[in-house]
């Protein structure tokens, strides 16, 4: 009866989701200008790329042979297909470059075609010079001569195709309706195969590339698509039928918060062990972590075969670049997770170098350019699946492809053995020359894989250095008190556009074990730390005669000892990582400068910096850089519309005990300083950016942002 129920389920999983009543509306919304044609390869595009089974993050292509007019009214012939960048889940008509089909079928007649005269063939069959690459399979499109085509990387159809059996299991199932072809790499070869393979079989309504994808063929959109969930379902109902009764997983039993305590020691120490070191500044390039500690996860790391398995291998080729051909499979302990990666850098660095001489002597191999040796991907035991990136779309992006490797590959092996492409094959895609050709033209961003983590996030001048480091690239967690002032923060920077870089952390700088919780969710959330900003503090107006000694009190506990907290987790965390860092404490300029009534805050401040000095010089061994900004007059972030609420507190009392009208107080502040100008939360982000971004061979040093007073003048 299981078997049967899990049948059915199956069968319900892969029914067409096509609705005639929104395809319908998706003609009468692009029909009057792009065709009815488009508009409908537009809706079923779509509906295949919101299928994570069929396609992911980019994967997959489609296109339709149409009709337009070109500038001088004539009707031409054209083949649009998906171009490079777009995903089919969001893809709109822009997405699907026209080009001449019958200028794209006149290649045919080559015996040979690079990939980089294959480009440019299609670079200048196209009729819009701004419109995206077509797919490097446009030619597969163009040759084979139905109308509508779709293109997946089916999982199903990858667990069938990375098995011995997995050709003879498909022709068993499907006869002569569905082809199978070996693995050919994408290009004019498979393009010609492919071609040569649909005008010997024109009844089959798709074929199966070994170890690929899954491509169907028809008359219509609606044909094509239902044709691709046959095929796919049709082998997913075979691969439950035969696994029906047996267990996949031996899930083991994990306490939740010993899961954590776990990240928070070992994922710091998988960055550091993964980060490249700069030769021009002393810092490291890092890159961000996604931690998905999912049942499957930690079952696949505890398997006595997990290296075997799951250390070599992409379900098919085109995760390479995202995943690398290898991942990291290894123990928690902090030695063995270290000798696991200095023996995949080795391993990694012996593969670029041994396919570099053979493509030497097969006359192709010369000014290949070495990708970065670390891994992408991790499995550890006792920790689960950790993907890497240059930044957390990246990382996510691979982990969404472990997650389904983990599963398919699972499958494999339980059937019969799981043998993909080797590694010398899978060197071919990971090294193309298109790949190849893109490296360097795009220069990283300013904090690129960098971490920083703000206290005070929310404050005026705190939002003010997340949303700069986060306009220079880094992922970033604020932590301020919790409440709707941090939550209105949080709002504010996804409304920037930043809400896959950030993550919020309620917490209180006086409160050690909530400060070290905040650290471990920064942890959690990206792998590591390379930047730290204590910004928190308060003020109080009030001459030494009459100041409580608990309100002198409260002032110390979060301006200096708050800040003693911040910097003791950050060398904590930044010696267990192994790369270095950066602290940058946002002082005042009453620390050089005191004011009178201000003693509370002068001196709390001038303490907080006695400690980022000797954190300077206790960091030093550790490559960790401690510095200062000293800022003075800072009433409110413009951007974000958020006013300081220190100056809220006391700006007013101090205009009193100056003598002074209240309403005055930006003027004043404004006038006293020596260029006469005033200070903005930006001005003081910028200044501490220069600090985090560690161009300089400088710890222990402190810039004012004050506009100019001679008391705060070097000396």
């Amino acid at each position: 009866m299981r078997a049967k129920e899990h049948k059915m389920e199956t069968k319900e999983r892969w029914a067409s989701r096509w609705k005639d009543e929104e395809a319908q509306d998706w003609v009468e919304r692009l029909g009057p200008v792009f065709g009815e044609d488009l508009a409908l390869r537009v809706y079923s595009s779509r509906l295949i790329g919101a299928d994570p089974d069929l396609v992911l993050h980019g994967g997959g292509n489609t296109s339709v042979k149409t009709t337009i007019r070109d500038i001088l009214g004539r009707e031409r012939s054209v083949l649009r297909v998906k171009g490079s960048g777009w995903d089919l889940a969001s893809i709109q008509a822009p997405g699907f470059p026209a080009l001449d089909l019958e200028g794209l079928c006149e290649l045919r007649a080559l015996e040979e075609l690079s990939d980089e005269q294959m480009l440019n063939e299609l670079r200048i069959r196209m009729f819009d010079a701004k419109a995206p690459n077509p797919s490097v399979e446009t030619l597969l499109h163009a040759f084979v001569p139905d109308k509508f085509v779709d293109h997946t990387h089916a999982d199903a159809a990858l667990v069938f195709g990375n098995r011995p059996e997995g050709p003879a299991e498909i022709a068993e199932l499907f006869g002569d309706r569905v082809g199978f072809l070996p693995w050919i790499m994408p290009g004019f070869p498979l393009a010609k195969a492919v071609a040569d393979f649909r005008e010997g079989n024109p009844e089959a309504i798709g074929l199966i590339l070994h170890r690929h994808g899954v491509f169907s063929f028809g008359d219509s959109a609606r044909e094509s698509y239902e044709r691709m969930l046959e095929i796919v379902g049709s082998l997913d109902a075979a691969i439950e039928e035969r696994l029906a009764g047996r267990a996949l997983f031996e899930i083991p039993l994990v306490d939740e918060d010993e899961l954590s305590r776990r990240a928070v020691e070992i994922l710091p120490v998988l960055r550091g062990l993964t980060s490249s070191q700069d030769p021009e500044h002393c810092s490291y390039h890092s890159m961000i972590l996604e931690w998905r500690p999912s049942p499957e996860a930690l079952a696949a790391a505890a398997r006595p075969d997990a290296v075997p398995l799951f250390g070599e291998g992409c379900l098919t080729p085109d995760h390479v670049i995202r995943t690398k051909g290898r991942w990291l499979v290894s123990g928690r302990d902090p030695e063995e997770l270290s000798e696991a990666s200095i023996a995949f850098v080795t391993s990694y660095l012996e593969y670029f170098e041994r396919n570099r001489k053979r493509r030497e002597r097969e006359g192709g191999g010369g000014g290949l350019k070495m990708l970065d040796p670390h891994p992408r991907v991790a499995l550890i035991e006792g920790l689960g699946l950790v993907a890497l990136g240059k930044d957390k779309k990246s990382a996510r992006i691979a982990a969404d492809l472990a997650e389904h490797t983990i599963l398919r590959k699972t499958q494999a092996e339980t059937l019969s053995s799981w043998e993909p492409l080797s590694q010398d094959e899978l060197f071919e895609m990971e090294y193309w020359s298109l790949e190849q050709a893109k490296i360097g033209k795009t220069a990283p961003q300013e904090f690129e894989g960098k971490v920083a983590l703000v206290t005070g996030g929310a404050g005026a001048i705190g939002l003010a250095i997340a949303r700069r480091l986060l306009a220079g690239g880094a992922h970033v967690q604020l932590v301020d008190l919790p409440g709707e002032n941090l939550a209105r923060a949080g709002a504010h920077l996804e409304e920037r556009g930043f809400a896959e870089r950030f993550a919020l952390a309620g917490a209180d700088v006086t409160s050690e074990p909530a400060l070290r919780e905040a650290f471990g969710q920064c942890v959690c959330a990206f792998g590591g730390l390379d930047i730290v900003v204590p910004t928190a503090g308060i003020a109080h107006v009030a001459p030494i005669v009459d100041l409580a000694l608990a309100d002198w009190e409260r002032l110390v506990a979060v301006n200096q000892t708050g800040v003693l907290l911040t910097i003791q987790e950050a060398l904590r965390l930044f010696r267990r990582q192994e790369i270095g860092g950066e602290i940058v404490l946002v002082g005042t300029k009453n620390v050089p400068m005191p004011g009178a009534d201000f003693v509370a805050y002068s001196a709390s401040k001038a303490g907080a910096v006695q400690v980022a000095k000797v954190a300077a010089l206790e960091g030093a061994p550790l490559r960790v850089r401690v510095n200062m900004v000293h800022p003075d007059a800072v009433f409110d972030d413009e951007s974000s519309g958020k006013t300081s609420g220190l100056w809220d507190a006391v700006g007013p009392e101090r205009m009193r005990s100056r003598g002074l009208d209240p309403a005055d107080l930006r003027s004043f502040y404004q006038g006293r300083n020596l260029l006469g100008c005033p200070v903005s939360a930006d001005q003081v982000a910028e200044a501490v950016a220069f600090f985090a971004g560690g161009k300089t061979p400088t710890t222990g040093a402190a810039l004012t942002v004050d506009g100019g007073h001679v008391g705060t003048f070097y000396r």
